[in-house]
């Protein structure tokens, strides 16, 4: 790699980020997206609730009229008021709430600077929940849930009556613009239920409060439970990715984070303790629920659930949580529900225990490598709003600087056994047909003899794994790099695509991601490379095989995944190159390190300790194939 290598380098960095600045778009086009954007948004909002207007009256209790209208004689059924036996049927079957059976469904509208929320009074539920900041791949308003989708309901005894406030009327008495205080009556006025939902200032919280007023003789507070069950729309590029990244994650109060199953078509989980939060979690939203005094392990459950052929939906996220309360005058159930995306140092700013591992950053060190090493400096880099190709590109510079004194030691480690292929050779020919451990007896008293430590080129190896596969689980859940373009892939998040193909290969798909394609190539040439550092490795068929398996399989693997996360890797294997050929051809002089080891070959040296102990296992392991 000459000087004008490198300049061509360097210019090819300056035109990209030139590329990406003059093509940015400005303030005004940007704030002429958005207002079409909201416009649009407010349009489905309105529909919603004209919808919800023209919706007739339900008569859940009709059935129940019909049979006491079959039992009155022919004779007398004319004169019968079925008014007065629709409001029997009322009371028999939902007693003091009766008065709020039937009524008008409506729907309120709060929001901040965030969340949009559009909250029906039958059954006083949210039923809109749109993110103002984002949009589906396709442009459209980002809803966390399909809005007719499931079940939202608080559930109790009423004596012998199970009660549902999804059964409910509520009257709406809207406190502002970012709360609203809903209201089912009873027969009495001094019994109620209330229904507070308040939106965080400026956040991603909607608080909800549910308050049983005057009803503590007859309402048995320990049997009172939460249920919701919704459907999660897709978002995304592609829908099997999306889907693979969505699951309910769940945290006990004393226990770890967990969660059920990402790739079964179906999974449960009965609570066994005390739980803190419960997320329902897309591939980059999640709405979670949370309780400071913890859900109860006495009834609670979880399940989530998907279908192939479904292409509208993510999955199925139901989540049924039961509360512990003593009697009292009246009963008040808070709640924070969690509507956002699944940004980690949104998350991190919450203060909920552990609620920053909805992102999967991985296991132990894995993750440790993102949230102290990785994410500080992709943050960093961040605030300069450079484009997000550009951001990687340092990033990986960055990376290969602070690995730089180890890929160093592993070079020069390389070069040195390299050098000894003379005398290697000389082993191999003198033990060709001979006795395998004396020939590896030779090679280690080569070793001891010239200085040379086998093991000192796995080490650097071996430290740098971490960060390799911590980079695998950082770009597939990066939110920032979502809908991102740079170059030919406009969603750094999901794969490019250079050519969609006009059927499915198996295990590879419909598309041709050309940086995964870039990314595969250039790691054979490292690898051809890396090779020919290992002189000892020649004439090993199964490493010459896996050059070529190794990124055939990457090559499929990662045609689905993020085209950041192939950028990242066609970026590091290019650094490699280069760095492998500065070493050779400007820093490493093997003469120099081949004489150096010939010179210690000459000066006697005592055995160390490890040294002895290996030499006398290898005597006794000659022993005893001599017996």
């Amino acid at each position: 790699m000459d000087r004008n290598s490198i300049f061509g380098f360097v210019l090819i960095a300056a035109i990209l980020i030139g590329w990406t600045l003059w093509t940015a778009p400005s303030a005004e086009d940007m704030a002429r997206a958005q207002h079409e954007q909201d416009s649009l948004a407010q349009v489905e909002l309105e529909k919603k609730a004209a919808e919800a207007e023209k919706t007739p009256v339900t008569a859940p209790v009709t059935p129940v009229v019909d049979e006491l209208l079959a039992a009155v004689p022919d004779s007398l059924r004319d004169s019968v008021n079925v008014d007065s036996l629709r409001d029997l049927a009322l009371v028999q079957r939902y007693g003091l709430f009766s008065a709020a059976a039937e009524g008008k469904a409506e729907q309120v509208l709060i929001e901040n600077d965030k969340l949009q929320i559009g909250i029906n009074t039958k059954g006083g539920r949210p039923d809109v929940i749109r993110l103002k900041d984002y949009k589906t791949y396709k442009g459209q308003p980002l809803l966390l849930q399909d809005p007719d989708s499931g079940t939202y309901a608080y559930q109790f005894f009423l004596g012998n009556l199970d009660v549902s406030t999804a059964d409910m009327h509520f009257t709406a008495e809207q406190l502002g613009p970012d709360a609203v205080k809903l209201t089912a009556a009873t027969s009495d006025p001094k019994k109620y239920v209330t229904l507070t939902y308040r939106l965080d200032s400026a956040g991603y919280f909607l608080h909800s409060d549910l308050e049983l007023v005057g009803l503590e003789q007859e309402v048995d507070p320990s049997n009172l439970f939460f249920q919701w069950d919704l459907y999660g729309l897709n978002h995304e590029k592609h829908l099997p990715s999306e889907r693979q990244k969505s699951s309910i994650y769940y945290k006990y109060f004393n226990g770890d984070r967990d969660y059920l199953s990402e790739t079964d078509e179906e999974d449960s989980e009965k609570l066994e303790g005390r739980t803190n939060w419960i997320a329902f979690k897309q591939d980059f939203f999640s709405i979670a629920l949370v309780s400071d005094q913890g859900f109860a392990s006495s009834g609670s459950e979880i399940a989530v659930a998907f279908r192939e052929q479904d292409t509208v939906h993510t999955k199925r996220f139901n989540a049924k949580v039961f509360f512990e309360h003593e009697r009292s005058a009246s009963v008040k159930v808070p709640m924070r529900m969690y509507l956002g995306p699944n940004h980690y140092n949104t998350l991190l700013r919450t203060g909920i225990d552990q609620f920053d591992r909805i992102i999967d950053l991985g296991w132990g060190i894995f993750g440790w490598m993102n949230r102290w090493l990785v994410i500080p400096i992709f943050n960093f880099l961040d605030g300069w709003n450079w484009s997000y190709g550009i951001i990687i590109l340092v990033l990986t510079l960055v990376i290969k600087l602070l690995l730089m004194p180890l890929t160093w030691k592993n070079f020069v480690a390389s070069a040195r056994m390299r050098v000894l292929k003379p005398e290697m050779d000389a082993i191999s020919a003198k033990h060709k047909d001979g006795d395998a451990l004396k020939k590896q007896q030779a090679v280690m008293d080569l070793y001891r003899k010239a200085g040379v430590n086998p093991a000192s080129g796995c080490v650097p190896m071996v430290v740098q794994m971490p960060i390799l596969y911590a980079m695998f689980r950082f770009f597939p859940s990066s939110i920032e790099l979502r809908q991102e373009s740079f170059l030919w892939a406009d969603d750094l998040s999901s794969y490019d695509s250079v050519l969609n193909l006009p059927f499915v290969i198996p295990f590879y798909g419909d598309h041709v991601s050309l940086f995964t394609l870039l990314m595969a190539a250039s790691t054979i040439v490292y690898s051809l490379i890396n090779q020919q550092q290992m002189p000892q490795q020649q004439g090993m068929p199964s490493m010459k095989l896996m050059i070529w398996l190794f990124p055939i399989m990457m090559l499929f693997f990662l045609n689905n995944f993020s085209s950041g996360l192939s950028y990242y890797y066609l970026l590091a294997n290019l650094i490699s190159i280069l760095q492998m050929t500065l070493f050779k051809h400007w820093f490493i002089d093997e003469d120099k390190i081949r004489a150096q080891l010939l010179l210690n070959m000459k000066t006697p040296k005592k055995k160390s300790k490890w040294q002895q102990r290996l030499d006398d296992l290898q005597k006794q392991q000659q022993q005893a194939r001599k017996r």
